[in-house]
């Protein structure tokens, strides 16, 4: 069963076009992340299920009911903005009943879902405080909980961990799919950030200029991009030119200038049809470096040298020249990275590629 369903929605302002013609549908129970750039419609499609924006064309259907002209005050959903929109004058407690208030629920019933809420978040004994008296961590628990305490249908995450320090949005975002999980509730996020949308999604939907460039399950839309705007947004990819010679028994025979022939999975290059101009799809963590003198065991192994080494701690990120080629090579280090200037082999495995039409 579908929970949120869009059918053909547009969205436009004056002559600006902020979401194409999209249709999209969200099954009951899963987190489903949209994922863009700043300006790719992410947040306007956001609100328009929320109902903060109408839709200039399109329907929108939430279980099964057309919501176009239901207002925002009528539709049991839960919102989490990116700044969590608390009422700073009142406290923890009031701040989470605020939506029981105006769905009537008797004060005993509403006492004892708040305290429910407070614990589902960990944080069972702040109820008397008020927010300035929180870290940012605690109100945007805070706001989840005043999302979640209403039973809604549908929960909408705007961007909720934008404003945490990159520690603490690492633990939020394991504590937010802990909680989705444990509530089952359909959930729409909202993110520009690649690696929340990977750790957290069944479903990622990639948009990109008001469009949807790909949905799907985080390993297929990163291991198998539908283009090229998908591979090089979602990850950091190297794409390369190349022709298709052949397809047959499974793979597709590629030719590059850098690698020659690589035989690519079919499954990894599922738009490339027939003979012809292709573009060779390799994600940076997938080239590895060797010394030159390492025995190559089945890669695909050029001569390289390494340009720029970006040290990041666990990992290092070389830019390196093979040919005429410069590619970027992320990998896990155990002790001293290569150096810049440093002559190389640099290592692939054909099963490790995805492929594109041209």
């Amino acid at each position: 069963m579908s929970s949120v369903i869009l059918r053909d929605i547009v969205k436009r302002f004056g002559s600006f076009t902020a979401v194409e013609k999209t249709s999209l549908e969200i099954p009951e129970g899963e987190f489903v992340t949209l994922l863009g750039p700043s300006g790719c419609g992410k947040t306007t499609t956001l609100r328009m299920i929320a109902g903060l924006l109408d839709p200039t064309e399109g329907d929108i259907e939430i279980k099964g009911k057309r919501f176009n002209d239901i207002p925002i005050h009528k539709r049991n959903l839960g919102i989490v903005f990116q700044n969590y929109a608390l009422f700073p004058h009142k406290t923890v407690a009031e701040n989470v009943a605020f939506g029981l208030k105006y769905r009537d629920v008797p004060r005993d019933e509403a006492a004892r879902r708040v305290a429910e809420a407070l614990a589902l978040v960990q944080l069972p004994d702040v109820g008397d405080r008020y927010p300035k008296q929180l870290s940012g961590g605690q109100q945007q628990r805070i706001a989840l909980a005043r999302a979640i305490v209403i039973e809604p249908d549908v929960l909408l995450l705007d961007e909720p961990l934008s404003a945490l320090d990159a520690n603490l949005r690492e633990d939020m975002r394991v504590e937010l799919k802990r909680i989705q999980d444990r509530i089952g509730v359909t959930t729409v996020f909202v993110t520009h950030d690649q690696s929340e949308a990977l750790a957290m999604s069944d479903q990622i939907v990639v948009m990109s200029d008001g469009r949807v460039e790909q949905v799907g399950p985080p390993q297929e839309v990163y291991n198998t991009p539908a283009s090229e705007f998908v591979a090089q947004f979602l990850g950091a990819s190297n794409i390369l030119p190349a022709r298709c010679t052949a397809r047959a028994n499974g793979h597709v025979a590629l030719d590059s200038d850098v690698f020659g022939q690589i035989d690519v999975p079919a499954e990894k290059a599922p738009l490339v049809v027939g003979e012809g101009p292709a573009k060779l799809v390799l994600r940076a963590e997938k080239l590895l470096l060797a010394a030159l003198d390492t025995p190559a065991n089945g890669e695909i192994a050029v001569d390289a040298t390494v340009e720029t080494v970006d040290y990041q701690g666990q990992a290092v990120r070389y830019f390196v020249r093979a040919g005429d080629a410069q590619l970027q090579a992320i990998n896990m280090i155990d002790q001293r990275p290569f150096s810049e200037g440093a002559q190389v082999s640099l290592r692939l495995r054909p099963q490790d590629c995805a492929a594109l039409p041209a």
